[in-house]
């Protein structure tokens, strides 16, 4: 399989100082806003965001973790008795008229997003739902789109993007998988 490195260290960087901004902009500060990193790679990317809105804004934003696993349509069974493996869900503060800020690695099909949606109003009820990610891919099967984008890198469906982040993959960069 042939792989071609699209975002770097310093592009994700990048791309994540700006979609920080962006947040900030778009929200006039970061008032009753919430990040709500889906696992895995969207919690590292929420912590990311938060520690740079941090010191922009000179105030923390409250960050969560959200687990879709048990909300998922298509969900594979990961465990010896063929129970879904749940990793949990960690939402600090009530969300309730909150600005919520998903935020993801990947945007495909939008099933992802939509079983965030699902669990996130399964913990209350937010003013609004917003929607963070480090790659927008296309070939969306919902009608989602994200709010902020690092990179949109069209794909085919027969390629892969590969998201590595420092603390689970000792490295930083995306890469698309081609099969050859």
């Amino acid at each position: 399989m042939q792989q071609t490195t699209v975002l770097d260290d310093q592009a994700i960087r990048r791309s994540l100082t700006r979609i920080s901004h962006e947040i900030i902009e778009r929200n006039k500060g970061i008032e009753d806003c919430i990040l709500v990193g889906i696992k895995t790679r969207g919690i590292y990317l929420a912590k990311r965001l938060a520690e740079r809105i941090g010191k922009f804004e000179g105030n923390e934003i409250p960050v969560g973790e959200l687990d879709i696993t048990l909300y998922r349509d298509d969900l594979t069974k990961k465990t010896v008795d063929n129970e879904p493996l749940v990793k949990g869900t960690d939402i600090p503060i009530s969300i309730n008229n909150k600005k919520i800020i998903l935020v993801d690695d990947v945007l495909y099909t939008g099933r992802t997003v939509r079983a965030a949606m699902d669990a996130i109003m399964d913990h209350g009820r937010p003013a609004q739902i917003q929607l963070a990610v480090l790659v927008d891919r296309g070939h969306r099967e919902l009608p989602i789109r994200a709010d902020y984008v690092g990179k949109n890198i069209p794909t085919s469906s027969s390629e892969k993007i590969v998201v590595e982040l420092v603390e689970v993959d000792e490295t930083d960069r995306v890469t698309i998988h081609k099969k050859e």
